[in-house]
């Protein structure tokens, strides 16, 4: 029996809060016609039901009669919106109105705000029926109306009876209702709100740290929070940087035999190692494009062994390539590193890249394309600042479209193995 009544309730209320939802409803609008309807119906049995009577029991039939007549012309207008929802709006006005004059008629019918055993408290929750439904600003008018209220019957006191016939001790009682049940819808009200907010920073701060996380995929990190300053503009030349390039030979023949799929699955497994690599060492992946990798020492933050720490990431790079294989094949990769001056600085206001741009860029990359397969090639800028440390195979004078011949070498392995990148 309990569980079919129980059932009867939760049905009643879902067909209540469903009263003139229309399909285009946003989801708050949704959820702000459920409250006002299910609000209503509460409210308008009540007062039908118990309060109204409650008055004509104790001889207050004006105020017995204001109570149940407010009941009934909610519980109509609940009807009247249920078969016109475009009414909406003037229905939410009309019954929230009407329950302001209802406070205020019933206190002065019994005499004043004790006598009434404080009802027009109840207007506190008008009030947040407004701030919920209107928002801040428009709620601020339901509360000067509230406050109206108390002002007029204050202003009206001295000309109202000074007592009604409810017994004295019943006034204490409804007092103490009255001020517990506002009290409890007010803190309900409150910690409803503070759930949320809490609820609404925690997911803000999640997503912040999602957009973090991202930013700094896409960014340096010392980048990134210049450019979270709101600094238009962002450009630093380095006088000493090295940068790397690496690409997969014969790529093209390669990615005619695998699917898409395949094909990006191979990239993303190779770089993603290489991503680990470049952390290991503190430096700066640039970019990828293709096929093609690109890395930076010494930019954004400046280091003295920025051709060193390339160096050391180009041989564990190579030695991972010749001991795997990817999607069944055996790949190689042409490795060009050069050092010099570099500007750096972040382009574009959508999908922004932070991009290296000078003649030490230039030349890395021709290191790379003009290279041989599975060979790590620099110029003798690099040579110069990494000869002591690792062994350099000279490959002669190459000819470098723009810069003409250059002394060129391989980078064959470490003299010290575990040099110490600071």
């Amino acid at each position: 029996m309990y569980s079919v009544t129980l059932s009867s309730l939760k049905r009643t209320l879902t067909f209540i809060a469903a009263l003139g939802v229309e399909p285009g409803d946003s989801p708050e609008l949704r959820l702000r016609k459920a409250i006002h309807s299910v609000t209503v119906l509460v409210y308008g049995l009540i007062f039908i039901a118990v309060i109204g009577p409650f008055y004509f029991h104790f001889h207050e039939p004006a105020a017995g009669a204001l109570y149940a007549g407010f009941g009934v012309i909610s519980l109509i207008g609940l009807v009247w919106f249920g078969l016109q929802p475009e009414i909406f709006p003037a229905f939410l006005f009309l019954v929230m109105a009407l329950a302001l004059v209802a406070e205020f008629a019933g206190t002065l019918l019994l005499g004043g705000f004790m006598n009434s055993s404080g009802l027009p408290m109840w207007g506190l929750l008008t009030v947040l029926g407004a701030l919920i439904h209107y928002g801040p600003g428009v709620s601020l008018y339901w509360f000067l109306a509230y406050l109206g209220n108390l002002g007029i019957i204050a202003s009206f006191h001295p000309y109202i009876r000074l007592e009604n016939h409810l017994p004295h001790f019943m006034v204490q009682i409804l007092f103490i209702i009255n001020f517990t049940l506002i009290s409890g819808f007010a803190f309900l009200s409150l910690q409803q709100f503070v759930t949320q907010r809490d609820q609404a920073f925690s997911l803000l701060h999640e997503e912040r740290q999602k957009s973090e996380k991202l930013l700094l995929n896409i960014l340096p990190r010392e980048i990134a929070g210049i450019l979270k300053t709101g600094r238009n503009t962002i450009a630093d030349h380095y006088d000493e940087a090295s940068i790397l390039f690496a690409d997969v030979v014969n790529f093209t023949p390669l990615s005619e035999k695998l699917t898409p799929a395949q094909l990006v699955d191979l990239l993303n497994e190779i770089f993603s190692h290489f991503d680990g690599l470049v952390d290991k060492h503190g430096l700066e992946k640039i970019k990828t494009i293709g096929d093609c990798y690109m890395v930076a020492a010494g930019v954004p933050i400046p280091r003295t062994d920025h051709a060193h720490a390339l160096a050391l990431l180009a041989l564990e790079m190579r030695e991972y390539m010749r001991h795997h294989t990817f999607a069944g094949y055996t790949l190689l990769f042409r490795t060009g590193i050069n050092s010099g001056p570099v500007v750096a600085g972040v382009i574009g206001h959508k999908k922004f890249i932070y991009d290296l741009w000078g003649d030490a860029v230039n030349t890395a990359s021709r290191m790379e394309s003009h290279g041989s397969a599975g060979a790590i090639q620099i110029t003798g800028a690099t040579h110069r600042l990494i000869k002591d440390d690792f062994i350099c195979e000279p490959r002669g004078k190459m000819f470098i479209k723009g810069k003409g011949e250059m002394d060129v070498w391989h980078v064959i392995g470490e003299h010290v193995v575990g040099h110490r990148i600071t």
